[in-house]
């Protein structure tokens, strides 16, 4: 059984798509062991309790310096003693000592195609503005592993969707989360749980 941690910001749109995922059993043998948010108040922590999932919060405002934050973020994984850390819309950028410990065993949901509109700056909204502006046609989604760079760790899975002309950020957004996002992302922690892939010279081969 996977025993995963769900780390998130925001709605929990994400989160959502794997507690389905879990309970429609297009993700088998894997269990959503905690979610944990960076901020208080925010409707991802309402998901996790209408499904009897423990949660928590770890807050940079809490903590005098960031390493403080850091360590605690760490300890707190470490006490839900998970096998795989999912990024499901988590804005904080991932301390190295969470990598170190947890080598391969971190993946994150990207809403474009990496190496396109991805890297420092690229989040969120923001991605989908600058496909906007640049007038691409076609954008998605990528599930990664999580490296100490911005978006530069082994791609698993990707999945792409036609823009639209009349497209507006907030449309294109929804759109990518519901045509790849919540589809790539259950998928890719299926393959892990069932151990159909694996990592070589930062690829991903699925077997």
């Amino acid at each position: 059984m996977l025993k995963i941690a769900v780390l998130v910001s925001g709605g929990g749109t994400n989160l959502q798509a794997i507690i389905d995922g879990i309970e429609n059993g297009s993700i088998t043998n894997t269990k959503i062991e905690t979610v944990i948010s960076n901020k208080k108040d925010v409707y991802a922590l309402e998901r996790a309790k209408n499904h009897g999932i423990k949660s928590s919060v770890v807050s940079p405002k809490d903590f005098d310096t960031r390493e403080a934050f850091n360590k605690a973020l760490l300890e707190e994984i470490d006490h839900a003693q998970v096998d795989l850390i999912v990024l499901a819309g988590f804005l904080v950028i991932i301390p190295e000592i969470l990598i170190k410990s947890y080598r391969n065993k971190i993946i994150n949901i990207h809403p474009s195609l990496i190496p396109a509109f991805c890297g420092a700056g690229y989040y969120g909204l923001k991605v989908h503005e600058a496909v906007l502006s640049r007038g691409v046609k076609l954008t998605g989604a990528t599930v990664h592993f999580v490296d100490e760079g911005t978006d530069t760790g082994p791609i698993i899975l990707q999945k792409a969707v036609e823009v639209n002309q009349e497209d507006t950020p907030e449309v294109l957004q929804r759109r990518v989360m519901e045509e790849a996002e919540w589809h790539i992302l259950p998928q890719a922690i299926d393959l892990i749980a069932n151990h159909k892939l694996e990592i070589k010279e930062n690829r991903v081969t699925i077997l």
